[in-house]
């Protein structure tokens, strides 16, 4: 399939996990991919995969942390420039730290909420007006089975993955006569950076027993980060024309 041929994407996240498989599958379906992280070794990886794909001359990179605004204000312009306009926007960079809730810091908490749900909001913001002029602009962001499901010690977490489901809503309404979709995806089960790292971010006293059920349905464990990147891909293309102001839980079974 090539349901993004022509079409311009910026994708945060994509050192990574979900992020850069999502990267990688919008480029063998033939988009232009700006791809953006915090990470700079990680997106030389990206790029080394997009290389051995053969679908490098299509993606550029940029480091970035989305919780600066400014920093934020300049990657979209010069993305947009770059790519020669915006069709797609999928924000997929985020932050998990785990803690008591009683014990958890201010600043811990804020700065969970700068990156998932702030850094939600600026991305769009600055890149609202490219994606209105495409006609056909699409937002992916991403939620998470936090946002509706009790996932303990992950308070901050979830709180700012509900506020992101929220906001897509909002915008989806807002924006919806002038030809922009917004939908938010909400993983759960997937292997990625922060569940592969799921023991470093949570207290050392977790208890684990409460963690019971987040366990798939389906197959043997957690799916891997492709399961999610061709919903996004469907979400973002054509095919998810008649969707938006919604969510898609991808975990398997696991909040059935």
């Amino acid at each position: 399939m090539q349901r993004f041929t022509n079409r311009k994407v910026l994708l945060t996240g994509g050192a990574s996990g979900i992020g850069r498989a999502t990267v990688l599958r919008l480029l063998a379906e033939g988009a232009d991919v700006v791809a953006a992280d915090i990470s700079e070794e990680g997106l030389a990886g990206t790029t080394e995969h997009a290389v051995q794909a053969g679908t490098d001359s299509r993606l550029s990179t940029v480091v970035l942390d989305i919780a600066d605004e400014a920093a934020v204000d300049q990657a979209v312009l010069n993305a947009v420039e770059r790519l020669g306009g915006l069709d797609v926007l999928v924000n997929a960079a985020g932050m998990l730290r785990g803690g008591h809730t009683h014990e958890f810091s201010l600043d811990l908490w804020n700065h969970i909420l700068a990156v998932n749900a702030t850094g939600t909001f600026l991305l769009t913001r600055a890149a609202l007006p490219a994606l209105l002029d495409s006609g056909r602009g699409v937002i992916v962001n991403f939620s998470s089975t936090s946002a509706s499901f009790a996932h303990p010690f992950m308070a901050a977490y979830s709180a700012s993955k509900g506020a992101v489901e929220s906001f897509t809503h909002a915008i989806a309404l807002e924006y919806a006569k002038r030809g922009l979709r917004a939908v938010s995806i909400k993983p759960g089960s997937i292997s990625s950076g922060i569940t592969n790292n799921i023991y470093e971010y949570m207290p050392v006293d977790t208890d684990w027993s409460l963690m019971s059920k987040l366990s798939p349905a389906l197959g043997d464990g957690f799916a891997d980060p492709e399961a999610v990147a061709g919903v996004v891909a469907t979400l973002a293309s054509d095919d998810g024309a008649f969707i938006t102001g919604t969510e898609i839980r991808i975990d398997g079974g696991t909040h059935a």
